[in-house]
């Protein structure tokens, strides 16, 4: 009988799957464990692997595509069965059954992708050929009035080869009595607007620039959305919409701990500690001390958490992921250390597994690195909390009565309120501040 190889559910807010890659052709064998493709998720590209023997008679869908969970892929010839019988009778198989996976374009970047076939319906008929090719493009155009159809116009121009004019920058023009024809237009397309015939002189001779143009990464465009996009999207908006978020902030003195961050690598050079190291070590103490942020709502009760599984937010090339921690309450801050490395390389090279993304209790996102010295953050369900962390920077601070310089971060939590109390947070946040600044207590 063949074997339907259908998209799994990789991650636990995954909905669709994009076919990233195919590391098999149609009449190779699959042995079970055999990696057969790579698939892109919502928060990272992970391997699909094949459970059963059989050879590679059909594949379903292209790569790039965008499948649904449980939509079909490939379809396998189980052992005994003649792949060219299964190839047949699969693409005879009747189309009446909607596809199994879209291609998204630039045009249509939100359409959501079709409905799968019945698993039921493609065992009983061989699956529902579905094009493993995009669609064939539409004709272009017959060309007008002998031009090329698809030649674009000179920047600024209609197709006519006149310039283009917004009707406001006209009537002022022919007001000023301005030749429109030797006004540069910085509107868009290079249209001339209203502010480029009132800067124009009135001899409608335009300035000319001093050196080339400015180089600019300015690109219009229309970007479809990625799966982790669209995940982004769609749990924030949600976090936002059911959560009351309330927020809480304060200043920590890191002279102390920045000493001991640098004492540290000069004695365990060539290894090194990051700030972020020490803010995940001390959190985790804190929480441990302060277990109340450490928290999830449900409808009937307050869910509070007995390790602390550490999100840390890892900025990817479209988006974030939030790979987790586990136990950072147990783990030194060269173990915490490790784990973030190792974790971010993943992160960043897309390879996170769907365990090492889920069951977080608290989540950490540091911009400081970027020179951003306070915000705040969203949480990130069903957390109940999250950290936010500024940069640190030289600020006058009030030393023995004194004012002297020192190095000030700023720290802001957004909390659930239906978990968490003001008080508990200020409390949480307090603790965190005493050891980020007396940091042998973490190390303790």
């Amino acid at each position: 009988m063949p074997i339907e190889i259908t998209m799994p559910k990789l991650s636990d807010t995954m909905t669709t799957g994009t076919l990233v890659k195919w590391l098999k052709k149609e009449g190779d064998s699959v042995n079970p464990g055999d990696i057969i493709a790579e698939v892109e998720t919502d928060k990272a590209t992970q391997e699909l692997e094949a459970f059963e023997p059989g050879t590679i008679a059909k594949i379903m869908v292209a790569e790039g595509s965008q499948i649904p969970i449980g939509g079909l892929i490939v379809v396998l010839a189980g052992p005994g069965e003649k792949v060219t019988d299964v190839a047949k009778a699969v693409a005879e198989a009747p189309r009446a059954a909607a596809p199994s996976a879209t291609k998204p374009t630039a045009a249509a970047p939100s359409a959501a992708p079709a409905a799968a076939p019945s698993a039921t319906a493609i065992a009983s008929a061989i699956p529902a050929a579905v094009s493993a090719a995009a669609p064939a493009p539409a004709p272009a155009p017959a060309p007008v009035s002998g031009v090329a159809a698809n030649t674009p116009s000179p920047a600024g121009q209609s197709a006519s080869g006149k310039p283009r004019v917004s009707p406001l920058a006209r009537k002022i023009a022919a007001e000023k009595g301005l030749d429109i024809g030797s006004v540069r237009g910085t509107g868009p397309g290079g249209r001339i607007i209203r502010r480029d015939v009132l800067e124009a002189p009135v001899g409608g001779t335009v300035a000319k620039m001093a050196g080339p143009p400015p180089k600019t990464k300015l690109q219009a465009g229309t970007l479809p959305l990625s799966n982790m996009r669209q995940t982004i999207a769609r749990r924030l908006l949600e976090s936002k919409q059911s959560i009351p978020h309330f927020y809480v902030s304060m200043d920590v003195v890191m002279d102390a701990l920045l000493d001991l961050r640098r004492a540290v690598n000069e004695q365990f050079a060539p290894s090194k500690l990051s700030v972020t190291d020490f803010i995940c070590r001390a959190t985790a103490v804190a929480i441990a001390n302060v277990p109340a942020v450490n928290a999830s709502f449900s409808p009937t009760a307050i869910i509070r958490h007995g390790t602390v599984h550490l999100g840390v937010a890892v900025a990817v090339e479209d988006g974030l992921v939030v790979p987790v921690i586990r136990d950072a309450q147990l783990l030194s801050v060269f173990e915490i250390s490790t784990r973030i490395r190792q974790l971010a390389e993943l992160a960043r090279s897309r390879k996170l597994k769907a365990d090492q993304m889920t069951g977080g209790t608290f989540t950490i996102s540091n911009l400081g690195m970027y020179g951003v010295r306070e915000f705040q953050a969203i949480i990130n369900p069903p957390e109940a909390a999250i950290l936010a962390v500024g940069g640190t920077e030289p600020r006058p601070i009030v030393k023995n009565g004194q004012v002297v310089p020192g190095q000030v971060m700023s720290l802001s939590l957004s909390a659930d309120h239906r978990v968490v109390d003001g008080a508990a947070a200020a409390e949480f946040l307090g603790e965190l501040k005493t050891i980020l600044e007396n940091p042998l207590r973490m190390v303790l």
